[in-house]
C-alpha cells in the first residue's frame, strides 16, 4: 500500500484517509501492455506457421499425385473408389506430417531446451524488462499444437487430394 500526502489538517478526520489503494496494472501499465504484445505475437506466428505448412504440404501432394498418375490409372482401372485413393494419399501427406512435426520438435524443445540452461538469447533489458528470452516448457500445449497443426494440415489437404478424382485411368495408363 502507498500512503497518500495529507492534503489538509481538516481532511484527516480518520487515518483510513491517509491509505488508499492502486491495482498493478495501474502502476504498471507498460508491462501488461508489454505481456499482450507478446500474447499477439505468438498468435501471429503460429498461424503464419500454419500457412506455410499448409502450402507446402499442399504443393508437395500435388507432386506427389503427378508422379504417381500411372498408380492412380491402374488402380482406378482395377476399380478403386476415388475416396479410397484420396485416403492413400492423404495418409501419405499425414505420414510426412508427422515426421516433419517430430523432427520439429526435437529441434524447437532441443534449442528451448538450450536457451533454459544456457540464456543464448540476449535482450536488451531496457526494453523487455528481462535479460533473457524465457522458456516455458510445458507438455499440455506442445501436444495441443503439434494435434491442431496434423488435423488443419490434413483437413486442407482434402482439397488438392480432389485432384485425383479428375484424372482418367486410359490417360493416366498411358501418361508417362
Amino acid at each position: 500500500m502507498i500512503r497518500r500526502p495529507p492534503r489538509s489538517t481538516l481532511d484527516r478526520s480518520s487515518a483510513a484517509s491517509d491509505v488508499y489503494k492502486r491495482q498493478v496494472r495501474e502502476r504498471f501499465p507498460e508491462i501488461f501492455s508489454w505481456l499482450e504484445l507478446l500474447d499477439t505475437n505468438v498468435i501471429v506466428v503460429i498461424v503464419l506457421m500454419v500457412l506455410v505448412a499448409i502450402l507446402n504440404m499442399t504443393s508437395a501432394l500435388l507432386i506427389i499425385i503427378l508422379e504417381r498418375t500411372n498408380m492412380i490409372g491402374v488402380l482406378k482401372a482395377l476399380g478403386t473408389s476415388n475416396g479410397t485413393i484420396r485416403r492413400i494419399f492423404l495418409i501419405d501427406a499425414a505420414y510426412i506430417l508427422g515426421i516433419g512435426i517430430v523432427l520439429g520438435d526435437l529441434l524447437g524443445i532441443g534449442l528451448a531446451l538450450l536457451q533454459k540452461q544456457f540464456g543464448l538469447a540476449r535482450l536488451p533489458i531496457e526494453s523487455y524488462y528481462v535479460d533473457k528470452v524465457p522458456v516455458d516448457l510445458s507438455l499440455g500445449p506442445i501436444v495441443a499444437l503439434n494435434v491442431g497443426v496434423l488435423l488443419v494440415c490434413v483437413l486442407a489437404l482434402v482439397i488438392p487430394s480432389m485432384y485425383v478424382s479428375r484424372i482418367a485411368p486410359a490417360k493416366a495408363i498411358r501418361f508417362t
